[in-house]
């Protein structure tokens, strides 16, 4: 019964190495994203749920698994639906057969992109955007943000 303890099973959300599971990290973030769109801090989605603003934390950062039942309600507290927490999964978070998953999840995690979405000032923008209340006006800005950036490329291209 101890030795049962001491070791990982296999589902246990954790990789080899400890590290949080990639899915777990993707649920959290988008928790992240979403309290911070709404303007709400971490005390207040707490508070809302029956939790501490240190267990939003773990949430957030992949540490802690989210339930099923604990994402019905944060679905509802943060008025989006279930599927919300998995949009946008990268490949790399996709699950593969147990027996090859802990190394080759852990090497494409390593080459991946940085998660756009952790970045405070690309969450306090895209808050700030969804404020603006006339939907031409955010096209435009939205287009405009698009050309900009495009110029840019074509800059470092030259």
């Amino acid at each position: 019964m101890q030795q049962a303890r001491r070791g990982r099973r296999p589902g246990s959300g954790r990789l080899k190495t400890g590290k949080p599971n990639p899915i777990d990290v993707h649920v959290g973030t988008r928790v992240r994203l979403r309290r911070t769109l709404l303007g709400m801090s971490q005390e207040k989605l707490g508070e809302a749920l029956g939790l501490t603003f240190q267990q939003v934390q773990k949430y957030e950062r992949g540490a802690n698994r989210i339930g099923a039942s604990r994402l019905f309600d944060l679905g509802r507290v943060l008025d989006v639906p279930v599927s919300f927490f998995f949009d946008d999964m990268p490949d790399d978070a996709i699950p593969l057969p147990i027996h090859d998953a802990a190394a080759t999840v852990e090497d494409r995690m390593a080459s991946s992109e940085p998660d756009m979405t952790a970045n405070q000032d690309t969450l306090e923008m895209v808050r700030a955007f969804y404020r603006i209340g006339d939907p031409l006006l955010r096209k435009r800005l939205f287009e405009l943000t698009k050309s900009v950036a495009n110029a840019e490329e074509a800059e470092k291209a030259e």
